[in-house]
């Protein structure tokens, strides 16, 4: 551990995960966008599905650990997991819970608004996040099951800087 840590204060360390967020963002955009150059958006497409189909599991594995939460931890759980991943510190999010459903909702997508600023097509980030966010509630509670609601290009929703939208159903 770096015991540099241990010297900072409650509000330092909460700004020093919000670096770390920022940080991964912008490693994770700046490889994606490396590849997207050297291959097209569908060879990155294809890395970037390998990289979250385990990436997403290490974290969700690690953020239940971290909360002591239990084998089946239900949507209240994944609710709970899910305010804790590197990207909830840099995007608005809404979570919903109506019986054995939880709708999560991106307001406000920091990597859409940044494709954006640069003159880019956005990131055609269903096929990813059906994979990312089905992957990361089966870790939480191996009940649960995933659907996309709204997620760039199929968006059904208000197109809010390419919000996304997902269903979580507990079985």
């Amino acid at each position: 551990m770096n015991k540099v840590l241990l010297d900072l204060d409650k509000e330092q360390l909460i700004e020093l995960a919000e670096i770390y967020s920022k940080n991964w963002l912008a490693c994770d955009g700046f490889w994606f966008q490396a590849v997207e150059r050297r291959q097209g958006m569908d060879g990155a497409m294809e890395c970037d599905k390998e990289i979250w189909r385990s990436f997403t599991v290490i974290e969700a594995k690690r953020i239940k650990e971290f909360l002591g939460l239990p084998e089946r931890a239900g949507l209240a759980g994944l609710e709970q997991a899910m305010r804790f991943r590197l990207y909830a510190n840099l995007n608005d999010e809404s979570y919903e819970i109506r019986g054995n459903t939880m709708v999560y909702r991106t307001l406000n997508c920091r990597v859409q608004r940044a494709r954006s600023r640069k003159g880019m097509e956005w990131h055609p980030c269903k096929a990813i996040g059906e994979i990312e966010y089905a992957e990361f509630a089966k870790v939480i509670d191996d009940r649960i099951r995933c659907e996309c609601i709204s997620c760039y290009p199929d968006i059904t929703e208000d197109e809010r800087e390419g919000c996304c939208a997902w269903r979580f159903t507990l079985d």
